[in-house]
């Protein structure tokens, strides 16, 4: 699937943890930016970034991922891109609340390898794709 050369913006206030993802999207064909927080990410969108994937953490200093995600929904600055809630937030209030606010996936940090990180955004972003041409049809 990343042989289309992917664009994600991981928004993360865990810099260990961003590079680490960092490399492991870059090693998969994805083109990376990272944010370190929430209003890292809006400056990067700001300056004509249009990612096709965000990647978001929950728990950030000033707004969480949860804000953020409303506000790239609230601003139309999502677009068409798939919004995946990467968090250690598992509990089952916490993946009903990403997605009420418009997430497409939730993936639980502490189940999940940085490669298999990969192989499910791969997973949700296919998954969208093929049910926008369901309903297309």
């Amino acid at each position: 699937m990343a042989e289309e050369k992917l664009s994600i913006l991981i928004t993360d206030d865990d810099k260990f943890l961003s590079d680490m993802y960092s490399i492991k999207f870059s090693e998969h064909g994805f083109t990376v930016q990272m944010a370190t927080s929430a209003k890292a990410c809006l400056d990067i969108l700001a300056k004509d970034f249009k990612p096709d994937i965000f990647l978001v953490d929950i728990i950030m200093q000033e707004m969480d991922g949860f804000q953020l995600i409303e506000e790239l929904k609230k601003k139309g600055l999502a677009g068409d891109s798939t919004i995946i809630v990467l968090s250690n937030l598992g509990q089952h209030e916490d993946i009903e609340k990403g997605l009420a606010v418009g997430a497409d996936g939730y993936i639980i940090k502490a189940n999940a390898t940085p490669t298999e990180v990969v192989s499910k955004v791969e997973e949700i972003v296919a998954n969208k794709k093929s049910n926008k041409s369901i309903n297309n049809v």
